[in-house]
């Protein structure tokens, strides 16, 4: 649902005391989309990861890749000062080196990174905006390093854009979502500015990114990887 020309710095915050359990219910395949980023970080090897998290929220996907990587070193990035104060305290105990305060359009800390991930928050950027960003985390990678992002996408036609969006709510509410969530959902997602994935793996060619996959996908959702050669 990205039919709105709204900034990306206009998009409403979430409440960080309700993020965690409106995730899980609005978030089909919760754990397999969060874990399989952990484990595509596990799967980089090496000692001490130092991990860029964009669009941290709440700390939920940093804690899927400590739970993957427990000894990760982490980088919180996020604009919402709340939301990393969470996060912080979810993840108390040393994984995190760092937290930056800022949006996504900003410039990213200089690394270099043996792998950035993000999870339901590039969509909130246009397309440039998109692939401007992937340009920039490919700069702040090690060489061989890994950028991988849950996202939620369009489909390739606006029916089947139809079809995700009807199977997204059909299967939030079987996870307990009520009217108000979901009502309060879909004016969240009036706000979104989501892309094809074709054309997200497209782009992150075009960044330098080689190979490029989707690693899952679930409806709206998925999970999807390039490496820096």
């Amino acid at each position: 649902m990205n039919e709105m020309p709204i900034s990306y710095y206009e998009t409403p915050s979430w409440d960080p005391g309700t993020y965690d359990g409106e995730r899980r219910r609005l978030v089909p395949s919760f754990d397999l989309l969060y874990g399989s980023v952990g484990d595509l970080v596990a799967r980089q090897g090496g000692a001490r990861p130092a991990v860029l998290d964009l669009g941290a929220g709440t700390g939920l996907l940093a804690a899927a890749v400590v739970a993957a990587v427990p000894d990760v070193r982490l980088h919180l990035f996020d604009r919402a000062a709340p939301m990393l104060a969470k996060a912080q305290a979810r993840l108390s105990g040393g994984p995190v080196e760092a937290v930056t305060v800022a949006d996504l359009a900003s410039a990213l800390p200089p690394g270099p990174f043996n792998a950035v991930v993000s999870a339901l928050a590039i969509h909130h950027l246009d397309d440039p905006g998109k692939r401007d960003l992937f340009r920039r985390v490919r700069d702040v990678l090690r060489p061989g390093g890994l950028f991988v992002n849950l996202e939620q996408v369009n489909g390739p036609t606006a029916a089947l854009t139809r079809q995700y969006e009807d199977m997204h709510e059909r299967q939030a509410r079987a996870a307990g979502s009520d009217d108000a969530e979901w009502e309060a959902a879909l004016r969240r997602m009036s706000f979104d500015r989501c892309a094809p994935l074709a054309d997200q793996l497209d782009w992150l060619a075009d960044a330098g990114f080689a190979p490029v996959d989707c690693v899952v996908k679930h409806g709206r959702f998925a999970v999807y990887a390039g490496w820096r050669p």
